[in-house]
């Protein structure tokens, strides 16, 4: 058996996402002692950004026709979607940038799709957690509430490939001791919930 974990955090020594995708990386380690873990790191390792239009332009052209920078892309395509295709439970762990998923995250899923092609349920039967972290708050009855464009674009992008066994574990909030627009708003305790209610959500998830 295999784990895949994704991290997608511009900042991996102060990421909340790989802290919690952490714990949910030794719960399974743990579960299966011995097993592989193989990771990939968008923030520290990103894709190239113009891979994914090489990769597509070459899906509909003929082999023969492949430009150097169409075969390479495609190549990359295929390896990442083949992560995916041989894992046997995933975890993604993606904070919200700018109210959205960030444009390496998204270069990574544009190539996984183009590299599974239209009819590879590459994530059909997988577990997956899907981490998401968010500085703000954009909950019923906030201010922002609806600004949180990331987790619909995932759930919607993650089943183009077969993704049928999901569970999300959010936290949110984490800017509230950080930012000086949040300070005086006093959301420390809320901050605190938030990351209790994630920790709890995977120890469900472990049982």
């Amino acid at each position: 058996m295999s784990l895949f974990r994704l991290d997608a955090s511009i900042l991996p020594a102060a990421s909340t996402s790989a802290e919690i995708a952490d714990i949910v990386e030794k719960k399974w380690t743990a579960a299966h002692p011995g097993e592989a873990v193989v990771r990939r790191h968008l923030g520290t390792d990103p894709l190239p950004a113009d891979a994914w239009a090489h990769a597509t332009v070459a899906t509909f052209t003929p082999e023969s026709e492949h430009t150097p920078d169409q075969r390479k892309a495609l190549a990359l395509a295929r390896e990442l979607a083949g992560e995916l295709q041989a894992a046997d439970a995933v975890v993604l762990a993606v904070p919200l940038y700018n109210y959205g998923i960030s444009q390496h995250f998204k270069t990574w899923a544009d190539l996984v799709i183009a590299g599974a092609g239209p009819t590879n349920p590459l994530l059909k039967g997988t577990p997956t957690v899907l981490v998401t972290v968010r500085g703000g708050g954009y909950g019923p009855g906030t201010p922002r509430e609806g600004w949180d464009h990331g987790e619909p674009w995932l759930r919607h992008a993650l089943s183009t490939v077969g993704l049928d066994d999901l569970a999300f574990v959010t936290a949110e909030l984490t800017l509230a001791r950080e930012s000086p627009r949040m300070i005086p708003l006093d959301l420390g305790a809320a901050e605190d919930r938030s990351m209790e209610d994630a920790l709890e959500a995977i120890s469900a998830l472990a049982a």
